[in-house]
């Protein structure tokens, strides 16, 4: 069994990955469209670039780092990646809101929509480079069911100061219509993430079981081509329920935080720092659901079924975000939907397990990097479905940041709760349709997995 303090350490890659995620998700569209002024058009695009990126650079990276790392010997293949990617990405983040002030996006629109895709594809690549390896030693480093549960539920509980930090944490650092403090909240961002890098180091670095098996795996056969891999894994009917599945719960996580600060800026008419409470709310709700979430799991002993429980209950606290006029009744209305935002959490990491082993047992090697970049993929592709939805809805309300009307006001409604209850239910439909992997088969795979010692 896994020491508790390694799993917290461990944990802390979630503190990071969702303190990122959640800063990049809430601010960076809104102020490339409201603070520097590039169209709607433009910044969607440069989104939707960026995704594209996402579909090569995210398998290509989990399949290169697959074959090992520097100093793998001593340190693994996993742990150099982690540590490097996770120091330069915190650098490049800094740059996405380091756009000349002397440029005008109004007058002279492409050198801002340039850099703007330059430097979102820059910081992506590395988040992505320590990202796919970090989520890639889950499986690999945390073993049995009780493990695997446990590392969850810690992570879920850290990681969740990591979405509070993401979401609370940036709007007291960068106020509306002042251009120059949004730098200020990228070097604050920036400062946090690198030293919880110093965190989570203790909690991937591999053990020198984890090392030994990589070694003989090495010895043993050449890896895969990379299209053999690629091929093999998207033919998984499992793997394609699971990542269908997480691009439409990112897809209308992403929308809904993202949509935050329209709604505090124009509907509700406030300061930043009237997001701060919102957000506050939606963490108060994602941790008690740990609690109850991991009493109903305790009974149901399915990953698979608890992943389509929360898609549902998403879905049914989403639906009445468009139709709130009050600061308080949003803040109460986010606590309720942080409850089945934090079960959808908490299993996702040991539902992703149990679909990796699947794929392990199948091919009797464990190539799992590949899987993981695609996974990344699909998640990291709701970046693109956020940003095209903002553009069709704000150019149907006929949005603009300087003249606000009673249709952009309900444009900005309609993408923080109706929109968002769509991807979610779309997304447990579908994965109650396409998923066949039950308790009696993951337990078989475990079993089959502790004889070949892969």
């Amino acid at each position: 069994m896994a020491k508790r303090s390694i799993m917290v350490s461990y944990g802390m890659g979630k503190f990071i990955a969702e303190f990122l995620t959640g800063a990049f998700g809430s601010i960076v569209f809104m102020f490339y469209e409201t603070e520097v002024g590039l169209s709607a058009g433009y910044a969607a695009l440069a989104t939707i670039l960026y995704s594209f990126w996402n579909a090569i650079n995210d398998p290509i990276i989990g399949y290169v780092t697959n074959k090992g790392a520097p100093f793998s010997k001593k340190l693994g293949r996993r742990f150099p990646w982690i540590i490097l990617g996770l120091i330069l990405c915190s650098v490049f983040f800094i740059l996405i809101f380091s756009v000349p002030s002397s440029w005008d996006a109004r007058e002279n629109p492409l050198p801002v929509f340039l850099w703007m895709v330059l430097t979102i594809c820059l910081y992506d690549g590395f988040y992505s480079l320590w990202e796919v390896n970090y989520q890639s030693i889950y499986p690999d480093k945390f073993r049995t069911q009780s493990e695997r549960t446990t590392t969850a539920a810690v992570g879920t509980g850290i990681g969740v100061l990591g979405i509070a930090s993401g979401f609370i944490i940036p709007p007291l650092f960068f106020s509306y219509g002042i251009r120059s403090s949004y730098l200020i909240c990228a070097l604050v961002i920036a400062g946090f993430s690198l030293v919880a890098t110093f965190g989570v180091s203790f909690g991937v670095f591999e053990t020198k079981d984890m090392i030994a098996r990589f070694s003989q795996q090495k010895e043993k056969e050449a890896s895969p081509h990379f299209f053999d891999q690629m091929n093999h894994a998207l033919k998984n009917r499992n793997l394609l329920a699971f990542v269908l599945l997480l691009f439409f719960y990112q897809s209308g996580c992403m929308l809904m935080t993202a949509s935050v600060n329209y709604v505090v800026k124009y509907v509700l008419e406030a300061k930043s720092s009237g997001a701060t409470p919102i957000f506050a709310g939606m963490l108060v709700g994602t941790l008690l659901s740990i609690l109850i979430w991991m009493q109903v799991a305790k009974r149901l002993k399915n990953n698979q079924l608890m992943l389509i429980l929360c898609s549902f209950v998403l879905a049914l606290f989403a639906l009445p975000l468009s139709f709130l006029s009050s600061a308080t009744s949003y803040v109460v209305a986010m606590a309720l939907w942080g409850l089945g935002f934090g079960g959808f959490w908490t299993f996702m990491s040991p539902a992703m397990a149990d679909v990796i082993d699947s794929l392990v047992v199948a091919q009797k090697r464990r190539d799992d990097g590949v899987v993981l970049g695609i996974r990344a993929f699909f998640m990291r592709f709701s970046y693109a479905s956020q940003a095209m939805v903002f553009f069709v809805v704000h150019k149907a309300t006929a949005f603009d940041p300087l003249t606000i009307t009673e249709q952009a006001r309900w444009g900005i409604r309609l993408h923080m709760g109706v929109i968002p209850a769509l991807f979610f239910l779309v997304g447990g439909l579908l994965f109650l349709r396409m998923n066949s992997l039950g308790p009696a088969e993951v337990a078989k795979n475990r079993q089959m997995l502790s004889h070949l010692d892969i």
